[in-house]
């Protein structure tokens, strides 16, 4: 008998064993076979670099939405150092220079190098003088456009304070002169 219990004991536990290792955990999952599609920013292209454009683009995507965009911006200086470039092939060079004379580097430039912006057919002198005169027509953002406007200011408070003088002068004269 005893033999009996070990040997339905081993079946026993040969059945349990077995048992334990049948079962088995299925676990499911979704495959992606393709990545979600990538959003991508256009492309500018500028053929040459006399074209005075240039292209920005940009582009985001997360797991459901992408958004790409572009857009380009026209370089003002480059198109007026073209214009200038043909305007002085054609002979016109006083038009040339005056036209780059618009941007307040190169009007401060000049002005340094002793050789004041041509404006209205003037130049040299002429040209300086105006200048002078009329501080408010030198570019915006020119490092004498400041110091021409002060000088002004000056010369009018004087020219007021002038006024107030001769003014003076009159009433006491009149004053003087006339009996009363």
């Amino acid at each position: 008998m005893k033999q009996l219990l070990i040997i339905l004991f081993l079946f026993t536990t040969v059945a349990i064993a077995t048992d334990s290792k049948a079962n088995t955990n299925t676990v499911s999952s979704t495959v992606l076979n393709n990545a979600p599609a990538t959003a991508n920013a256009p492309t500018v292209l500028n053929s040459n670099s006399d074209i005075c454009k240039i292209g920005i683009g940009g582009s985001v995507q997360n797991n459901i939405l992408g958004v790409a965009t572009g857009y380009v911006i026209t370089d003002e200086f480059c198109e007026r150092v073209r214009t200038s470039r043909a305007l002085y092939s054609y002979g016109m060079k006083v038009a040339a220079v005056s036209l780059l004379c618009q941007d307040p580097r190169v009007h401060d430039s000049m002005q340094n190098a002793g050789t004041p912006c041509p404006v209205n057919g003037l130049i040299g002198a002429e040209a300086a003088s105006y200048w002078e005169a009329n501080p408010d027509k030198i570019p915006e953002g020119s490092m004498y456009r400041e110091d021409y406007m002060q000088v002004k200011k000056a010369e009018q408070v004087k020219g007021d304070n002038d006024d107030l003088k001769n003014f003076g002068l009159l009433v006491l004269s009149f004053l003087l002169f006339v009996p009363l």
